[in-house]
């Protein structure tokens, strides 16, 4: 298990210890797709969805989701966010439309903070889904990924 950067000697977890990292500019861009009948989509666009404007709570959860990445995710270390920001954008399809939430996450620190885009749109995602599935609930959150990192040691990562 020694072999491993986050168990110790003795083959238990541990955080790696990060203190002899320089800080650095850290951002994370992460995107997630749900799926959405006409239903939805209309429902949304004439203001009737009866909790109210899904995307506006999604944006305050998937920021809320971003402040609590290292209370869900073991091995994160706690960071100070320093800027999270979401678009929303609805692109027809064939079968329907496709809500596609993608959000910025940066800070200034010794760590990354693709944990943080991950989990603030995953949670943004899984929000909307909430306050619409009274509408509809065949809607499908697919492809949650990683768009884009930079600043650290391993530097720019690009997805497309």
């Amino acid at each position: 298990m020694t072999n491993f950067t986050h168990w110790n000697e003795e083959g238990r977890p541990k955080m790696v210890d990060i203190s002899d990292k320089n800080p650095s500019k850290r951002t994370a861009i992460a995107r997630s797709i749900i799926t959405l009948s006409n239903a939805v989509y209309d429902a949304i666009q004439n203001g009737q969805i009866k909790k109210g404007d899904p995307t506006q709570v999604a944006q305050i959860a998937g920021i809320m989701g971003a402040k609590k990445t290292a209370d869900i995710i073991p091995m994160c270390h706690p960071i100070m966010l320093q800027g999270t920001d979401f678009t929303f954008d609805y692109k027809k399809t064939a079968e329907g439309y496709e809500l596609h939430i993608e959000v910025a996450v940066t800070c200034s620190g010794k760590t990354g903070v693709e944990m943080e885009a991950l989990t603030a749109v995953s949670v943004a995602a899984l929000t909307f889904y909430d306050m619409c599935k009274a509408v509809d609930k065949t809607m499908v959150i697919k492809n949650t990924y990683l768009v884009q990192k930079t600043g650290g040691k391993s530097g720019t990562f690009n997805y497309e």
